[in-house]
C-alpha cells in the first residue's frame, strides 16, 4: 500500500509510483493506494452529507488493521500534522467545491458541535502516526545516507566550549514538577475534573475504565510559571546576544503545546499585545494559532 498525502510529497508520488509500479510490475507486486491526506481524513469522518459519489474510504482505520498482519507493508509517505487553521483552511476549500462538511467549532455552544469538534479531533495533529505504528515501523537510515553524513559532516558538527549556545529548562511549576502517579489496587472507573478558582467543577473526561494493576498519572503546568520561566529567558538571550528559540509539537502535542506555544507568542511580543488589545479581541486573535494568526 502506497499512501496518498499532501504537499510536497503529493507532488513527487506523481512522479515517483509510476516508476515504481514499473519496476515492481515484473515481480507480480501490486501497489495500491490508500488516501490519508487530510481532504480524505475529513470526508472520511464526514460521509453522512455527502452524495455517494463523494464519500470515500476510512483508508487510515483500513491501514490501521493491515499494519497488524505480519505479511503488509505500506509505505508511509511524511504527513502534515494538521493544525487547526490548517484544518479550517482545508474545510473551506472542501465546501467550495461542494462538499457538505460542517465547520470547525473552535468552542462549541452546543453537544451537536461538541460531537462536531470531537470528530474532528480525529483528524488534527498527528492522527496518522499512532495508528500505523501498531505494525513493525523501519525508520532506521540507510546504510549509504550515514557513509554520507560521515564523509560530509555538518559545518556545526564540532561543538566548542566558547559556544554561547545552551538549552534552558523549567525548574518549578512544569509538567515533570506536579506529576503524580498511582497505582490501581483493583478494576475501576475515574474521571477527570476541572476546579476554577470559586470551586466550581467541571467534568472532562468521564468514566474512565482502569484494569487492577494499571498506572493512572497526572499532571499540569502553572501559567505563571511558564510566562516567568519565558521572561527570564528572553532577557537572558538578549543580555547574551544569541536567537531565543522554542520548539513545540503544537500540532502532534495537540492539546497542550498550542497553548504554551501562545503563551511564549504572547510572552515575546507582549508590546504589541499590550498596545493592540482591544483590536486583537475584536478580530479574534488567539496566539495560540501562533504568529500567523496576526499576519492573517
Amino acid at each position: 500500500m502506497w499512501t496518498e498525502v499532501d504537499e510536497a510529497p503529493a507532488l513527487a508520488t506523481y512522479s515517483l509510483l509510476p516508476i515504481i509500479r514499473k519496476f515492481a510490475g515484473g515481480t507480480g507486486i501490486t501497489i495500491e493506494t490508500a488516501d490519508i491526506s487530510l481532504a480524505g481524513r475529513i470526508l472520511a469522518n464526514f460521509g453522512e452529507g455527502l452524495t455517494a459519489a463523494q464519500r470515500v474510504p476510512d483508508w487510515l482505520t483500513q491501514l490501521g488493521e493491515l499494519a497488524k498482519r505480519p505479511e503488509a507493508n505500506i509505505v508511509k509517505l511524511p504527513n502534515i500534522s494538521a493544525s487547526v487553521p490548517q484544518l479550517k483552511a482545508a474545510i473551506r476549500e472542501l465546501q467550495a467545491h461542494g462538499y457538505q462538511v460542517p465547520d470547525y467549532p473552535e468552542n462549541p455552544t452546543s453537544a451537536a458541535e461538541g460531537a462536531i469538534k470531537t470528530r474532528y479531533a480525529k483528524v488534527l495533529g498527528s492522527a496518522v502516526n499512532p495508528v500505523l505504528r501498531e505494525g513493525n515501523s523501519d525508520r532506521r537510515a540507510a546504510r549509504a545516507v550515514k557513509e554520507y553524513a560521515k564523509k560530509h559532516p555538518h559545518r556545526m558538527g564540532r561543538w566548542t566550549p566558547d559556544s554561547k549556545a545552551h538549552v534552558a529548562t523549567m525548574s518549578r511549576g512544569d509538567f515533570a514538577a506536579n506529576e503524580k502517579s498511582v497505582t490501581v489496587r483493583e478494576a475501576t472507573t475515574v474521571r477527570i475534573e476541572f476546579v476554577d478558582k470559586n470551586g466550581t467543577v467541571t467534568v472532562l473526561k468521564d468514566k474512565i475504565a482502569l484494569k487492577a494493576g494499571e498506572v493512572i498519572d497526572g499532571t499540569f503546568m502553572s501559567s505563571t510559571a511558564l510566562v516567568s520561566f519565558l521572561e527570564a529567558q528572553i532577557a537572558d538571550a538578549k543580555k547574551q546576544g544569541v536567537l531565543f528559540s522554542i520548539h513545540l509539537k503544537a500540532t502532534m502535542m495537540k492539546v497542550s503545546d498550542p497553548i504554551i506555544f501562545g503563551y511564549a507568542v504572547r510572552t515575546f511580543f507582549r508590546d504589541v499585545f499590550d498596545k493592540h488589545a482591544a483590536v486583537f479581541k475584536e478580530i479574534g486573535v488567539d496566539p495560540t494559532n501562533g504568529l500567523g494568526e496576526l499576519y492573517a
